[in-house]
């Protein structure tokens, strides 16, 4: 009986280890989106855990300090958690191989992955097992130091393009507004480079929020920004260049269009965000006829040129918010968002979308 507790010992250690390091090479290694049991826990973990704590905080000002640690944390105790892991399949695979007791075994694994070296191992296989812990706890801090410059690397690309929008449509940021100032400074038929370089980006945050999926919780440095409601803005200020505004047509904006949606349509897929990939322009969509009528009474009082036929114009408005609309506001609620018009003003309550007004500028308690 003894020996079938000691083989089995080793073997759940062994399974263990194993899967330790292979959420780790999921999680830190391979450069695709590839979701990992492990890491999921401890996020959704730490989630619940910071939501509890948001229930002190009225304001969003206040919860948007408090979930600026959530990402840090959670990505701090990934090495922590595979450490603890480790440690555990090692000491019971130290106790299934020798007579030390389940202490001696959890202080030999312990002194083992920190390599303090107070604990001295007895024979061969032993010293090998110390060996190979000690370099897979080296391993382990080593992947957390290399994770870290090409997420915040990533992180500081990511920003540049979301602190530099409010430039174009305001803080917080409005399509709408985007298109006025656009117009103000003549720049309406000059847009191409504007469109190819956000057709980049989306392809980087798509890339990037799939294989460092942890990105997708940092806060922007300015609490009234975030990449979720600047990737609807410039969706749906693209929208109205191509469906509403009476211009030559620059094929560039649907091209923006297509690498946004198919960028947070991948990003929701990673987060099991349900979405429906093929969609309808008659199916529903979170903006209403008598919002996107305001915007285009906006738009004209202003002098902005629109196309005669309105109606066909809502439709084909339609026809292009359709593609992004359930995931964006899915996303503007899973990452917290501050409030932005057409995006996350509505994403808290998706079956009764509460009508704001179009140039509401005010963070929302």
């Amino acid at each position: 009986m003894d020996l079938l507790l000691k083989i089995l010992s080793i073997l759940a250690g062994a399974v263990i280890i194993w899967f330790t390091i292979s959420s780790a090479i999921r999680t830190f290694v391979v450069p695709r989106a590839i979701p990992d049991f492990l890491s999921t826990l401890v996020a959704l973990t730490w989630r619940r855990l910071f939501n509890l704590r948001l229930r002190w905080e009225k304001s969003y000002v206040r919860r948007d300090w408090v979930m600026a640690f959530y990402a840090p944390v959670t990505l701090v105790s990934f090495p922590i958690v595979w450490a603890t892991l480790i440690t555990a399949g090692y000491t019971l695979i130290y106790w299934g191989i020798g007579r030390r007791t389940l202490e001696e075994a959890f202080l030999l694994s312990g002194s083992s992955i920190l390599t303090l070296g107070f604990a001295l191992a007895e024979g061969p296989l032993e010293r090998l097992l110390v060996f190979s812990e000690a370099a897979v706890g080296l391993i382990m801090v080593t992947l957390l130091i290399s994770y870290l410059p090409t997420m915040y690397s990533a992180y500081s690309a990511r920003e540049s393009a979301v602190t530099l929008l409010e430039v174009r449509a305001g803080s917080p940021p409005s399509a709408i507004e985007m298109i006025l100032r656009s117009f103000r400074i003549g720049d309406l038929e000059n847009m191409s480079a504007f469109w190819e370089g956000w057709e980049r980006w989306f392809a980087q945050l798509e890339e990037n929020h799939t294989s460092l999926p942890i990105l997708a919780f940092y806060r922007s440095p300015v609490p009234e920004y975030s990449w979720v409601t600047a990737s609807g803005t410039v969706l749906d200020a693209a929208s109205f260049f191509q469906a509403v505004i009476d211009k030559k047509n620059d094929p560039r904006e649907a091209l923006c269009i297509r690498a946004g949606y198919l960028a947070l349509r991948r990003i929701a897929g990673f987060f099991s965000v349900p979405y429906k990939e093929d969609v309808s322009s008659e199916d529903p969509i979170s903006i209403s006829r008598e919002e996107f009528d305001e915007a285009c009474e906006a738009l004209a009082s202003n002098g902005v040129p629109l196309k005669k036929d309105l109606n066909q114009a809502w439709k084909d408005f339609r026809g292009w918010r359709v593609n992004y609309d359930s995931v964006l506001l899915d996303l503007c609620n899973i990452t917290m968002a501050p409030y932005a018009p057409w995006s996350s003003d509505r994403s808290r309550r998706p079956d009764q979308f509460k009508r704001v007004p179009l140039f509401y500028h005010k963070m929302r308690d």
